[in-house]
């Protein structure tokens, strides 16, 4: 197999332009080291454990199923209970991780600390105005989220085929695609649009090795990029998750007044999207996921997913477009 070399490819030590999103409750180590033994950069999720000890532990474990480069995402947003943010930073430095991607708010004083220890970062966002806040800070790459992706997206609703080429223009450093990347299609693209490569959070959601049940894997196979909702965009803390019977509830009080979080609360609780994952009920309670799920129509293996991604993306170079030059 062909392969792909980029600036991301080059900083951060990997074999192939391809990131795993470090989805909370999804992004374990089963997931993380699989995508790491297929070359690309698997990423823990660090809110997905309890305190700082745990995640130590899963970083060891991780370590015990690949010996590749692998990072841990550290989201930075708020919440009902202070997290200890300074503790899950510790343990990230103590158990000797290289790579961090941090996203949410300003990581300024986390990525002071990485950086004492020689750790690389790269910091995901929304805009191009806040990747260059982070370039700034010092950042080695930034992930910039398109507004088809799952999760977060922003408030400014500008998709990837714009982000991408405006964030090239300005930022010096590396950059990875996020949202609406599925395929070596996509891959295509993103480098043509002047990333280095792709973070996909919803594909890998959808692989063997993903600790989800396998009810939801069949329903992101079965659902069509029509299948999200938009909720708590009054709040401007828009999220996009999988529509259900949970995520109209909440449009629904949007539409019909002006809310405060605490009334929809019970229904957005992460708790509830754990529950998802662990009981295959599509509709316990809200659930991340991207439009791109409608491209999305198997359930391959992590080393199945990454190859096929980089061959599709290399017969597209070489045959297709090609081709196209006269």
């Amino acid at each position: 197999m062909n392969k792909l070399e980029t600036r991301f490819t080059q900083v951060f030590g990997v074999e192939h332009p391809i990131m795993q999103g470090g989805m909370q409750w999804a992004a374990t180590a089963e997931l993380v080291a699989a995508v790491a033994n297929a070359g690309g950069l698997g990423t823990l999720s660090a809110l997905t454990h309890p305190n700082a000890d745990a995640l130590y532990k899963e970083i060891q474990r991780c370590r015990e199923m690949t010996d590749k480069p692998f990072a841990v995402n550290l989201t930075l947003l708020p919440a009902a209970r202070p997290i200890p943010y300074d503790e899950y930073r510790a343990a990230i430095i103590e158990a000797g991780i290289t790579i961090v991607e941090t996203a949410g708010n300003n990581p300024q004083q986390h990525i002071e600390a990485f950086k004492q220890h020689h750790i690389k970062v790269i910091h995901k966002c929304t805009a191009v105005r806040h990747a260059l806040k982070a370039e700034k800070l010092g950042v080695d790459a930034i992930s910039i989220d398109g507004f088809e992706c799952a999760g977060h997206p922003g408030e400014d609703d500008i998709p990837s085929l714009i982000l991408l080429p405006l964030a090239a223009d300005q930022l010096q450093i590396p950059i990875l695609a996020s949202g609406g990347f599925a395929d070596g299609r996509g891959l295509v693209a993103a480098l043509a649009l002047g990333a280095d490569g792709i973070n996909m959070g919803t594909r890998f959601l959808c692989t063997q090795e993903s600790p989800i049940h396998q009810r939801i894997k069949e329903t992101i196979v079965q659902n069509t990029e029509r299948d999200t909702d938009l909720i708590l965009r009054t709040l401007r803390n828009t999220t996009r998750v999988a529509r259900n019977i949970v995520s109209q509830e909440v449009r629904q009080l949007e539409a019909s007044k002006k809310i405060a979080f605490e009334e929809v609360a019970h229904l957005v609780s992460g708790q509830r999207g754990k529950l998802v994952y662990e009981e295959g009920d599509s509709d316990k309670g809200v659930w991340s996921i991207g439009m791109v799920q409608g491209l999305i129509h198997d359930i391959p293996t992590c080393e199945q997913l990454i190859t096929n991604i980089v061959s599709e993306a290399v017969v597209n170079i070489k045959e297709r477009l090609e081709k196209i030059i006269q």
